[in-house]
């Protein structure tokens, strides 16, 4: 069932042509997305309120402070780290290392934050400057991309990724062509896949309260629940960064403009839609409706941070007390596919909690509008699209043993679905 040796993968996103219509339609809907959630309609599938001139996106300023926080990031990154982690085996046998710091850079972040906020930093007036913010790191993610595109033209056959060296330069542009682009030890697709833009996102967030409370007295409950939730997020990722190494993104994903893009721009600025839609359309929410949000909140998290943490203790060591005793199906590479426990339920677990608490994200703003479940839809189809990809790269890798474990969890995320 595997691949021929030194056979290429099938091109994923349409090929060349989808690869090129996805490079605009993504800056395309992040600024529509920036745009109508302080419209008065606020209309999801309407048209923007008003098309933006360059005068509107273009800012010196912004750009040097989007450069100014990403190189705050980046020297947060280079701080001694609590821990240094291996990463997978790679074509030729070696191990890259990780530090292991997120969670280091997210409190630092926050002392330095509120540090300034106290010596009398604006932090509300940032909402007014999303758009040249999200226009500066479009820039700088088509740039970047640029640059990595170079590297990897001198780059050995072993640092290439699987899926971006077909040849074609739009589509390695897009998927990436280098897997893990380094300059020294510092990995710039490691870096980017959870520090700025996730520790962007809940700034932003955090601006957002600040500017309902500046113009309403106080924050709303919902505005408090949205924040909260979503910092519990970014901060499980950051306390569990380590779990990256072993996730697609990292182990197969080459870096281009679809993760640096993702990474620097479409994360900070089109997850905090929720907090944007609540600063121009407050809702009102009450105590019995905000219990039921936080419980199913709750009850997403169980499931996501149980099922990604299982497969993690399983990959670093089969052996652990804690998943010793569930059942395996054994594969020709020598590794053992998990089918009881959380992965005993359905193939990606883990999805279905992200699901439930993308939801749980949505609620606080109401059912009268369309656009806060824009986040919903979209990571729908994030995941749907993702677990096929998955699927048919445990196919090429495991053969028969994968079709075992299919026949075994026929579902894929959603129970009995």
């Amino acid at each position: 069932m595997a691949s021929p040796q030194g056979s290429r993968p099938p091109l994923e996103f349409g090929g060349p042509l989808g690869a090129a219509a996805l490079m605009l339609l993504l800056p395309a809907t992040m600024f529509h997305l920036l745009l109508v959630a302080r419209s008065g309609p606020a209309r999801l599938l309407g048209p923007p309120p008003y098309l933006p001139g360059p005068e509107v996106l273009w800012s010196p300023q912004m750009l040097l402070l989007w450069l100014t926080w990403l190189g705050l990031q980046a020297a947060l990154y280079l701080l001694p780290a609590r821990k240094v982690a291996e990463g997978q085996e790679l074509k030729d046998k070696s191990r890259l290392r990780y530090p292991i710091n997120g969670f280091q850079a997210l409190v630092l972040t926050a002392l330095l934050v509120g540090l300034a906020v106290c010596a009398g930093l604006p932090l509300g007036e940032l909402p007014e400057m999303l758009l040249p913010l999200a226009f500066a790191a479009t820039l700088t993610a088509f740039i970047f991309s640029l640059l990595l595109y170079l590297k990897a033209l001198v780059a050995p056959a072993s640092a290439l990724a699987p899926g971006g060296n077909s040849g074609n330069p739009i589509y390695d542009f897009f998927l990436g062509r280098e897997l893990n682009p380094r300059i020294w030890s510092f990995d710039f697709k490691y870096f980017c896949e959870l520090r700025p833009g996730l520790i962007g996102w809940v700034l932003i967030n955090l601006a957002l309260l600040m500017q309902e409370a500046e113009l309403r007295g106080t924050p709303s409950l919902a505005m408090w629940l949205v924040n909260g939730f979503q910092l519990l997020y970014v901060a499980d990722a950051l306390w569990h960064e380590e779990a990256v190494l072993t996730t697609m993104d990292i182990t197969h994903d080459g870096f281009g403009f679809m993760l640096a893009f993702g990474d620097l721009a479409w994360v900070p600025f089109t997850y905090s839609l929720q907090a944007q839609f609540l600063l121009h359309h407050p809702q009102a929410l009450g105590l019995p409706m905000a219990s039921v949000i936080c419980l199913m909140n709750a009850v997403g998290y169980y499931i996501f941070r149980g099922a990604n943490s299982q497969k993690n203790t399983f990959r670093k060591n089969p052996s652990d007390p804690r998943v010793a005793g569930l059942e395996t199906i054994p594969t020709a590479t020598g590794r053992q596919l998990l089918v009881s426990g959380w992965w005993g339920m359905v193939r990606h677990p883990n999805y279905l909690g992200d699901l439930i608490m993308a939801l749980a994200w949505s609620l606080p703003c109401g059912v009268s509008h369309l656009l806060p479940y824009f986040y919903v839809l979209y990571f729908t189809a994030l995941l749907v699209h993702r677990e096929a990809r998955d699927e048919q790269q445990c196919l090429r890798k495991y053969g028969l043993a994968w079709r075992e474990y299919c026949r075994r969890v026929p579902y894929r995320i959603l129970p009995y679905v």
